[in-house]
Parts: C-alpha cells; sequence; structure tokens
C-alpha cells in the first residue's frame, strides 16, 4: 500500500491501519488556528474548532483547546483520531489548561477564590483541590494569584508549593500578558491612557487611593477603549502592578466606575454583576520554558450592551 500524501511535506501519517496521530512539524512562528487552516485545506474552521474542543490536537504531545495558541518553530502539532478525555464538570470553573507543574481555570463570578473568616462556601481552591485528590489523595493545590468573588476569568494554580513559590517570585518576569476586560458607566475622554497612584487599604476593607507616595503602595494601570455607546464603554485594560481591588478603584478615580461596582461608586447594574474579567493570560513556563496563552470569550452580558 503506498504512503498517503501530506500537506506541504510537513505532516506524516503511519502506514498501519490501526488509528494513530498525523504529526506535522512547525517551520515557522504563528497561531494554532492558521496553522492547522494551512494544513489541512479539506477542513473549515467550525470542523478545527470542533476538534479542538474534543481534545484531539496536541502540542508538543499536550492537548490544546485555544484555538489562538502561538506555536514556535519547531513545535509537533498532532492530530488524534480519537477525542480526548473530558475534563470532569465542576460547578462555577472551567479547566482550560493542566500539566504536572500547573492548572489554568476559568471562573464564574460569584465564586471566591478561597474561603474567608465571614464565607466558608465552596469556592475555587476548595473544588481544585477535591479534583486533584481524586486523582491521588497525597495530591495538594496552592493558590498563586486571586481573583475578587465577583470577578469572572482565569486563574492560575500551582500543584507544589515549590511552583507557587518559584511563580510568585519570579511573577513579573514569567507574565508576558495579563489582560482583563473592564465595563464602566459612561466614555472616558481621551479614550485610552494610563492612570497611576498609591493604594491603601482601611482597616474595614476599603482600598483607597492616593498620590502621597508616602500612604500606600504604587498602582500603575494602562486601559484602551475596544467598545462604547452613550451609556456605557468596554476597556481592555493591562495592569503593570498588581495590587488589591486596583482596577477598581482606577476606575472610581477616573469618574468613570465599573458597572455593577456600588464598593466604588457605580450607581448602575445593567448585567446584575460586576462588569470585570480575567481576559487573557499569558506566561512562559518555568518549567518547560515555553510560552503559553489562553484567552476566554468575551461574556455575553458584557456585549449585549452594544
Amino acid at each position: 500500500m503506498k504512503d498517503r500524501k501530506v500537506t506541504k511535506g510537513q505532516g506524516k501519517e503511519p502506514r498501519s491501519g490501526k488509528p494513530q496521530n498525523i504529526e506535522f512539524k512547525v517551520k515557522q512562528d504563528q497561531e494554532l488556528m492558521k496553522f492547522l487552516i494551512e494544513q489541512l485545506p479539506h477542513k473549515n474552521r467550525n470542523n478545527i474548532k470542533t476538534m479542538l474542543k474534543k481534545k484531539q490536537v496536541l502540542v508538543n504531545g499536550a492537548a490544546v483547546s485555544q484555538f489562538n495558541h502561538l506555536l514556535k518553530s519547531g513545535n509537533v502539532v498532532s492530530l488524534s483520531r480519537k477525542p480526548g478525555p473530558s475534563a470532569p464538570k465542576m460547578n462555577g470553573i472551567v479547566v482550560v489548561h493542566e500539566d504536572k507543574d500547573l492548572i489554568i481555570v476559568n471562573k464564574n463570578a460569584g465564586l471566591l477564590t478561597i474561603a474567608t473568616d465571614k464565607e466558608k462556601r465552596q469556592t475555587v481552591y476548595s473544588i481544585l483541590s477535591d479534583y486533584v485528590k481524586a486523582q491521588d489523595s497525597k495530591n495538594k493545590i496552592y493558590i498563586v494569584h486571586r481573583l475578587d468573588r465577583e470577578t469572572s476569568g482565569l486563574m492560575m494554580f500551582a500543584k507544589s508549593k515549590e511552583m507557587k513559590d518559584l511563580l510568585q517570585e519570579s511573577w513579573k518576569q514569567t507574565i508576558a500578558e495579563r489582560s482583563y476586560l473592564a465595563l464602566i458607566d459612561g466614555q472616558l475622554n481621551p479614550p485610552e491612557g494610563t492612570h497611576k497612584s498609591y493604594l491603601f487599604e482601611s482597616k474595614v476593607f476599603i482600598v483607597y487611593s492616593t498620590q502621597d507616595p508616602e500612604r500606600g503602595q504604587e498602582a500603575i494601570t494602562h486601559y484602551s477603549t475596544l467598545k462604547s455607546n452613550d451609556n456605557y464603554s468596554l476597556l481592555k485594560v493591562n495592569l503593570e502592578t498588581g495590587r488589591k481591588n486596583q482596577i477598581r478603584v482606577h476606575m472610581k478615580d477616573l469618574e468613570h466606575p465599573i458597572v455593577g461596582d456600588k464598593k466604588y461608586g457605580s450607581t448602575t447594574n445593567p448585567i446584575g454583576r460586576l462588569g470585570l474579567h480575567a481576559w487573557v493570560l499569558a506566561f512562559r513556563h518555568p518549567v518547560s520554558g515555553k510560552m503559553l496563552r489562553f484567552e476566554t470569550s468575551i461574556p455575553g452580558s458584557f456585549l449585549k450592551l452594544f
């Protein structure tokens, strides 16, 4: 039997009739979707998205579901004939990436990161702890960073204390992009810019902003407007520093608070939740050295206002 021809000479397929993977060697840096469209001209974008969803696309042996995953020259992309194992369903969170060192999840608004003295309901930490212990009772999970309860989006957890410490100590060097979506009241003028102040927390856990460097910690927020109308604007926000409630306080400073944020000055709540979402998380894996990038969908409730 003759070998089956593969696209551009990059892919190779075994001659055996048994279900096996088809492999393609990446020759230049590019996004995964663009690469797959070039290699699989007989499949459309929806076909490819289905393969990604079913965990049939592997990069260097690890299943990838993000269509805009950044490939590097030398990576090996494999196409599995069989769907990968489905991640268990967990109320309030979805696992978007997992390896021996890390777990990346997308959490719903309304879910605490970890229990507090006043709030001991189910949390992201408790859900993930049960998840890893179901695989091995000795497994543990460690918080690398937190999101406010009413903020949705991407979070990173470590599977060992050593990995947690390594990530926290090298956070600025490890993180390539951490972008948020903020839905605010009104329109900013100018529509993009940078806001800097110093933040400090009161005894009743409210964060205040000042221009006095002696009173608080430096906080720098970069923002740009993605969509706007007479009543609301959708911003892309990048943090140069990661202070508690930083985006919420800085939007209050700019007199355009985040919708639904009664604590920091908003009087509107058109979406029934806080208008803040951790949208993009990109970082260099501290062990493998690979650049990983994860991007969630824009919440539908945010878009419906435009």
